[in-house]
């Protein structure tokens, strides 16, 4: 099927991609749009999953208050300062100030979590399912609850305030593959006030 130039420039302007992976997108999607879109986000978090050990020391510190009562600043690294200047990573700071100051995570990332936290959850997670129960049954329910943990807690498992279908981590790894470097989140403070 003859690709048109509009489809191209279309698929360009909604994702950012190239104008050979737009048309190499559109070509394996046999035009469909949708298609091609997602070929271009596993294409995308494909070469992202190379760069994540890539040092990453420029970036920005992003304040954020919310009605006076919330405070947050965050600490969102790149590889570059000229990508740190760009629309979308700034963008990308700002949502993660935002989403801190509504869901009030403890952690940046599940390997942040102290063990210490971790082995007093799962213990709870034992209690709570009793005893009788096989090793390996055991093991899915402690699994599935430290996800919920880590998804409450972890700032990078969360469901993303502006899209709750979709986590930060994932925002985050669309984030790497359009800019096309590594994407850091280090660090974040909370305060509210009367806490």
């Amino acid at each position: 099927m003859p690709l048109n130039t509009t489809d191209v420039k279309k698929l360009r302007d909604q994702t950012g991609a190239g104008m050979m992976a737009a048309k190499e997108a559109l070509e394996a999607a046999g035009g469909d749009m949708e298609k091609a879109i997602e070929h271009l986000r596993k294409a995308g978090q494909a070469s992202a999953a190379k760069r994540v050990d890539r040092t990453a020391s420029a970036g920005l510190i992003e304040s954020y208050t919310h009605a006076g009562r919330i405070g947050v600043l965050v600490e969102v690294n790149c590889e570059t300062d000229f990508v740190a200047r760009t629309d979308d990573f700034k963008a990308f700071v700002h949502d993660i100030a935002m989403q801190v100051a509504a869901t009030a995570p403890d952690y940046v990332r599940p390997e942040d979590v102290p063990a210490e936290v971790i082995a007093k959850e799962k213990d709870i997670y034992t209690a709570e399912a009793g005893s009788g129960k096989p090793k390996d049954v055991l093991d899915k329910i402690i699994s599935g609850k430290l996800d919920k943990f880590y998804a409450s807690t972890c700032l990078t498992k969360q469901p993303f305030i502006k899209a709750p279908d979709m986590t930060i981590e994932a925002l985050q790894t669309d984030l790497i593959a359009k800019l096309g470097e590594n994407v850091v989140i280090k660090r974040f403070a909370r305060y509210e006030l009367g806490v």
